[in-house]
């Protein structure tokens, strides 16, 4: 049995005294960790082997810096199948699924790998007379990366690579629910050749992320998780004047008009509402059918679920594996039955699903005539349960999402291009699919939504990531000649 520890200035710190917490394969309910949970005494020498590495590694050449992320996103190809391994032991996912998350991992190291083009600021010469004006992008200082359950890898690849790019040092708090596979990418960061306390980890719960919250030599903090939490960290961070951004929960719509394809539509509902068992905060958990596409749409739907492989996620034929926990198992049944109460139809029934072995499985499920006032439609359930909103008009599917009060993703169905046009406008959301049930964006643009799906001024990687990892600093030169120098208390013009 694995035991994980801290990874604190090059090496593993654990104190066995400490409290510990049980790591489960959610697919056999067996124990396969365990996590050392940090004290106060760890979380201060975490932030003080990040602060002490600050002054050189920001000094560091671009060109070093870039030589290094490129050894480790070779170390972490070479290791992917055994990442995944990690990742769907202790998460769940079907392996197929856990590779694609270390795929769009590496993608982000890679868009890191090219900070030297997204750092060069600007310059203008001759902006007035003799003078010279032109910027630079410099670190903000120690960061903090606080990360979900549901992509162990993938998330903390978003952050910790472009923060130490830009010149940052960086600790990251992984979830305590599958904590190898963050340990080990931290780890290979070592075997690349960065520094001792460029990166960092620690583990625990809310006491530890609630002292790097409040800890003074903490410049900023990013968050991915649910809304309720993402609020606390984003109002107390900012309050002790820390640069915060956190991402928060979603509710994704998926609208499908009239003259969609029936086929393509349920083929992609089915694909985003379970895989990962919906525990993806860019999930479709809800279908808005418009007029009468709904009937055909429904039916499609409700076939391709019923030839849906549910098991472990490294069973070669399984589609879709258990969730996290029997806690979050019972949370997701929960809202099925108060669906079911609330006066939805259960097409598809996922509390049914009994495999044969242990296990925290929820079968997909499908409820229809879901209306916006149900708990299960205004939740955020993180489960693989969709629902299905009646609607007449396209513009009451506009009105149904621009109502609801997440903004993370949505997407439309239909083949008519004007149309499409019109949702991408008008639509109330940060990141839009035609045709594509999943618009995640590549690793060259920003992953963010509005409303209660993010907290802060800047989207996560991409260019929004290099903003929030960087302080801009505007220079303004001249080199007069010195006999020609005189007192002038007028405000400066440009002349």
């Amino acid at each position: 049995m694995r035991s994980i520890q801290h990874y604190i200035n090059g090496q593993s710190i654990g104190i066995a005294t400490q409290k510990t917490h049980a790591v489960l394969n959610p697919a056999t309910e067996e124990q396969v960790a365990e996590i050392q949970h940090a004290a106060s005494e760890e979380v201060n020498q975490a932030v003080a082997a990040a602060k002490a590495a600050l002054s050189d590694w920001s000094e560091a050449s671009i060109a070093h810096r870039t030589k290094l992320l490129y050894k480790f996103r070779n170390l972490v190809l070479e290791n992917e199948h055994y990442i995944a391994e990690l990742i769907t032991e202790e998460h769940g996912k079907v392996h197929s699924d856990a590779k694609g998350e270390v795929a769009r991992g590496i993608e982000n190291i890679e868009y890191a790998c090219g900070f030297a083009e997204t750092l060069k600021g600007s310059y203008s010469e001759q902006a007035s007379t003799g003078v010279d004006v032109y910027t630079i992008r410099q670190p903000v200082g120690v960061c903090v990366g606080i990360t979900p359950f549901n992509f162990p890898v993938m998330v903390p690849l978003w952050m910790f690579p472009n923060a130490i790019a830009c010149g940052n040092t960086f600790i990251l708090k992984p979830s305590d629910r599958n904590p190898s596979a963050p340990e080990f990418i931290i780890k290979l960061m070592n075997e690349a050749g960065f520094p001792k306390g460029v990166v960092n980890l620690i583990n625990g719960g809310a006491e530890t992320v609630n002292q790097l919250l409040s800890h003074d030599d903490v410049d900023a903090v990013s968050f991915v998780g649910s809304t309720p939490v993402a609020k606390h960290i984003y109002e107390s961070g900012t309050a002790g004047g820390k640069r915060v951004q956190a991402l928060g929960g979603a509710k994704n719509h998926m609208v499908v008009l009239p003259d969609a394809d029936i086929d393509l539509a349920a083929d992609s509902a089915v694909s985003a509402a379970y895989g990962s068992a919906g525990e993806r905060c860019m999930a479709i958990s809800v279908v808005v059918a418009v007029g009468e596409v709904a009937e055909p749409l429904v039916n499609a739907i409700s076939d391709r679920i019923d030839n849906l492989k549910i098991g472990p996620g490294m069973q070669p034929d399984s589609e879709m594996g258990p969730l996290i926990s029997e806690e979050h198992r019972s949370r997701v049944v929960d809202y099925i039955n108060s669906g079911e109460a609330e006066g939805a139809t259960v097409v598809c029934d996922g509390r049914m699903h009994s495999p044969e072995q242990k296990g925290f499985y929820v079968g997909a499920t499908l409820l229809d005539n879901v209306t916006t006032d149900m708990e299960v439609y205004r939740d955020e359930i993180f489960g693989p349960v969709l629902s299905v909103v009646r609607v007449q008009s396209f513009d009451d599917a506009l009105d149904v999402i621009a109502e609801n009060q997440y903004g993370n993703g949505v997407a439309v169905f239909t083949r008519d291009g004007g149309t499409a046009r019109q949702f991408q406008k008008n639509v109330q959301a940060g990141m839009v699919g035609i045709n594509v049930p999943i618009p995640v964006p590549v690793g060259y643009h920003s992953f963010g939504g509005w409303d209660d799906s993010l907290f802060g001024d800047t989207a996560m990687y991409g260019p929004e990531g290099m903003r929030f990892y960087t302080k801009q600093k505007v220079i303004t030169s001249r080199w007069p000649d010195p006999t020609s120098s005189q007192v002038d208390l007028g405000f400066p013009q440009n002349t």
